[in-house]
Parts: structure tokens; sequence; C-alpha cells
């Protein structure tokens, strides 16, 4: 089964304006909304291969609910919302094929669902309109509730823009995710078949996987709080708690002052 890196990673907000106004006073360029057909909109914080999606729930169009072999993408952040309030609730894993995707995650018991297919209107950075499709292959953690993971095929590459990548701040790269659970070994079954990388790094701390594109810690939250200084999100199971990028200069922004998502801003390293 071949690796898969990250592609985006999903920050929940009531908000949404609020939320990309935060974003934009730590310097990062932030797309202007996108409406979703199923009721939800975003932001995009955009890198090289791999985003933030700052989400909320719309009032633009119903939110449908999941049926069998058919999450609802929409209705899981709502409830999560309702039931945990804002934070990190996704991880999108890149996948040029979700239909395959969808069916080696049957295959290895962590989702047997129908693949979901979307398409939406959108703005480049530089104001021009430009169509954009997906195709996502759900996975589940039966032992991670509050958290969704699926694999994103991108049907078009024009999603994908230099200008929007231009950050004030200077960062560069999403370097990975930190999740927190108070077991962390409970789910490394689950990553290694979501991921496809069979060889990861076990502490006393948490787990790591080095993907093709990022790295996903899972921490206990005690080792959390060690490293960011942060309370780890409340919840059962693994939560996606923090979001590592590459920057100038390092920085933390807790997930207390930032809509219940950890930024850790790591000082780029020269080759």
């Amino acid at each position: 089964m071949t690796a898969r890196g990250l592609d985006h990673l999903i920050h929940l907000v009531r908000d949404l304006d609020a939320a990309a106004a935060a974003y934009e006073r730590l310097g990062f360029r932030v797309s202007s909304e996108n409406r979703h057909p199923f009721g939800t909109k975003n932001r995009i914080v955009q890198f090289p291969g791999a985003f933030i999606e700052i989400l909320a729930i719309g009032d633009h169009a119903p939110v449908p609910d999941a049926a069998p072999g058919q999450p609802s993408f929409a209705a899981f952040h709502r409830d999560l919302l309702a039931r945990a309030g804002e934070g990190g609730s996704g991880i999108a894993l890149e996948c040029p094929d979700a239909r395959g995707d969808a069916a080696a995650f049957a295959r290895f018991g962590i989702g047997d669902f129908q693949p979901f297919f979307f398409e939406r209107r959108g703005t480049r950075a530089e104001g021009s309109d430009v169509h954009v499709a997906f195709e996502l292959a759900f996975a589940q953690d039966a032992a991670s509730p509050d958290a969704l993971f699926f694999a994103c095929d991108h049907k078009f590459p024009d999603f994908w823009s230099e200008e929007a990548q231009r950050h004030p701040n200077g960062a560069t790269t999403i370097l990975g995710a930190i999740l927190t659970a108070e077991n962390p070994s409970d789910h490394h079954v689950f990553l290694k078949a979501f991921t496809g990388v069979h060889d990861f790094r076990a502490t006393s701390l948490g787990l790591s996987i080095a993907t093709p594109r990022g790295t996903l810690d899972v921490l206990t939250p005690f080792a959390f709080r060690q490293l960011t200084g942060v309370e780890a999100p409340q919840g059962d199971g693994m939560r996606l708690a923090a979001i590592r990028i590459a920057a100038p200069r390092a920085q933390i922004a807790p997930g207390t002052d930032h809509f219940g998502l950890t930024l850790v801003l790591e000082e780029a390293r020269a080759a």
C-alpha cells in the first residue's frame, strides 16, 4: 500500500471571519470564503502541497445526515461543535485515487464507506474564479469519535496557487500535526493502515509517524503540555491539538487564544 502524506488539517470554528482574522494577525494569508453544497463554509491557509482548512457551519444549504456506508462531513462537524466546541477536527491525507483508498480502508477494517464526490467554485489569490472538485475516502478510528479521518483526491490542479502560499510572516511549510490521546499506542494499528506507513517511533511520551509530507505525532496530554505549555483538548481518543509550521521565527499561538487549535511555528533551519 502506498504511503500517504498530509493534504490538509481542519480547524473547526463558530465564527469563520473572526478565526480568519486571527490567522491574518499572525501573518498568514487567508483565502476568501468558500461555500460547500452541504452546508459548511471555509477559508483556507495554503502551503505547498498542504493547507489548513478553517471550517464553520453555514446557513446557505441544509446539512445532510449520515447514511449507512456514507458519513456526512457537515453533520459530523455540526455535532462535534455542539458536543466539544472549537478546535482541530480532522486529518486529510493526499490521495490520487479515492476509490482505491476506500477499498484499501475496507480491507484493513478501518472503514467500509462509499467515496464522496463534491465540487464548488472558488476564488484564487489574485481574484480570478476557479472550479475545484474533490473525492473523499473516509476512514474511522472507532476509539476516536472526535476526529474525522479521510483521504482527499484533488480532481483539478488549479486548486494550488503559489500566490496563496506567500505568507507575510514568511511561513513556508506545514511540518506536521500533533494529536493527543491518553494512550497513544492504542491507535498505532489504525494510523498504520490510514497512512500506509508501517514504521513509527514510540516513546514513553507517545508515537511519531513520518509520512511522505509531514509528521503525525500522537502525544499524551502530559507530553503535549510539556512541549507547548498548553493544555490538551478534551475528548475521547485522538484529538487534533496542534499544527507545526516552518517559519522564520519560533512562536506558539495557544489554542486557548486561537479558537481551540494551537499553532506551533518552528524556526526554519538552514539547509
